[in-house]
């Protein structure tokens, strides 16, 4: 249930978010996407830690191709 509102929240922020906030990241895919991704992959916990940690790395210098781990 926790897993499929993550997911829900996520999808609603990529719709609704302003494009000058979510044009900032640096990485590709993009937070959100990653997010996504994660949450599909780990389950709410895990799926968040990595995700808000993957949010916290947006910033100068880092940047370029990131994907989540695999299981």
């Amino acid at each position: 249930m926790l897993k499929w509102l993550s997911i829900r929240f996520v999808l609603f922020y990529r719709a609704h978010a302003p494009m000058s906030i979510r044009n900032r990241c640096r990485h590709t895919p993009s937070c959100s996407k990653y997010t996504l991704i994660s949450l599909k992959r780990f389950g709410f916990i895990k799926g968040w830690r990595l995700g808000l940690h993957r949010i916290y790395r947006c910033r100068p210098p880092n940047g370029g191709v990131d994907y989540p781990p695999h299981k």
